[in-house]
């Protein structure tokens, strides 16, 4: 069912945005029409077959369809959004007929001028974002501690051992006491993500690589992504604690929203945080839901990703109905919340406006 309604409104946006082009000054002629139908029929499945060939095993094939593919799919989002946006502002070419063909086709350079905006953006290597914790938890031992957040990197067919190199770099260079990965490294395929466990495991810090699951973790299978994941040198936390130095307290659990996708409703919060020891408490969740309970059960610091702050705007708009705490710091109660938009990005490599980001949490003491 969910595969049907996926390709549903796929064909839906290809059969609007075709029939919004049939008419424009170039396109209006039987050529240009025969030309239309075969590159949007080719572009239509460009996506879903290499989804399908990746899986397969057949990468090769499936790459360069993908990077297609996934560029396809940022570029006719725009063009949707553009286009209806035109239609409303002439009624659909019924209230002012007259301007329907410029607002559809400055509606078409516009969608083609963020699409470019967003790959730019995309493809830039992550932001560094400074964020300072203070609290009396803090031990004046523990004053400066620098941890490094990386989420939802999505290693996959478009995000693969080059690019994974620069981010190591990158994090090296911040020179982190610890890193914490808040889900969603794999993107889809574990076997993908197993084939660039030398790059993974360069990811290293005086206290370990912590790592919690997301809802593609799930996806592409629990227990061999977790398996990749614990190969590449991380510490998974799964619904369990550690303590990375006396007083700082590191808490995972397994992603909420895949486990509300699968059919589990138990709150894995009083078990994971029972029994913990006084001190700082850091709390590893992909999705950031159930923040007030975890402000309730005395977490310090819930550190968050999943909504990659909307990625391509206006898609914000839609992703902040069913997450409030949607990007960045929040105060809840007692607690810090802290959402990054996230490292990687997630079908086509584009962003707007905003780039991906590394965080720096900086722990310090007060009185």
């Amino acid at each position: 069912m969910f595969f049907v309604t996926v390709l549903s409104i796929w064909t839906a946006m290809h059969a609007y945005v075709l029939a919004r082009l049939w008419r424009l000054p170039g396109l209006d002629s039987p050529l240009a029409h025969r030309l239309l139908l075969v590159v949007f029929a080719l572009l239509w499945l460009a996506y879903p077959v290499a989804r399908v060939l990746e899986r397969r095993g057949h990468v090769t094939l499936a790459h360069p369809l993908e990077w297609i593919g996934a560029a396809w799919l940022g570029t006719i989002f725009f063009l949707v959004v553009c286009l209806f946006f035109g239609d409303l502002v002439t009624g659909f070419g019924r209230v002012w007929p007259t301007a329907a063909l410029p607002a559809r086709t400055t509606a078409v350079g516009a969608a083609l001028l963020l699409a470019t905006i967003a790959l730019v953006q995309g493809t830039r290597s992550p932001v560094v974002e400074e964020v300072t914790i203070t609290s009396p938890k803090i031990s004046p031992d523990q004053n400066g501690l620098r941890l490094v957040q990386l989420s939802d990197l999505h290693v996959g067919a478009l995000l693969n051992s080059k690019w994974l190199q620069k981010i190591g770099t990158q994090v090296a260079n911040l020179e982190p006491a610890a890193v914490v990965i808040t889900g969603d490294l794999v993107d889809g395929n574990a076997r993908r993500v197993a084939q660039v466990l030398p790059e993974l495991q360069e990811f290293t810090a005086p206290l370990g690589v912590w790592a919690v699951t997301g809802n593609h973790e799930y996806y592409a299978g629990l227990e061999a992504s977790v398996e990749v994941l614990r190969q590449a040198g991380f510490h998974v936390l799964r619904d369990e604690w550690a303590e990375l130095v006396p007083g700082v307290v590191l808490a995972g659990v397994d992603d909420l929203t895949a486990r509300r996708q699968f059919g589990d409703s138990r709150d894995p919060l009083p078990a994971t945080l029972a029994g913990r020891p006084p001190g700082l408490t850091i709390l590893l969740s992909h999705t950031p839901w159930k923040v007030e309970e975890a402000a309730a059960a005395g977490v310090d610091l819930m550190l968050s990703g999943h909504t990659h702050a909307g990625q391509i705007w206006p898609f914000n708009y839609i992703t902040g109905l069913q997450y409030p705490y949607m990007e960045g710091r929040y105060q809840v109660g007692g607690m810090t919340l802290y959402v990054s938009r996230g490292t990687g990005t997630w079908g086509p490599r584009m962003r707007l406006p905003r780039a991906a980001e590394i965080t720096v949490i900086t722990l310090r003491s007060a009185p």
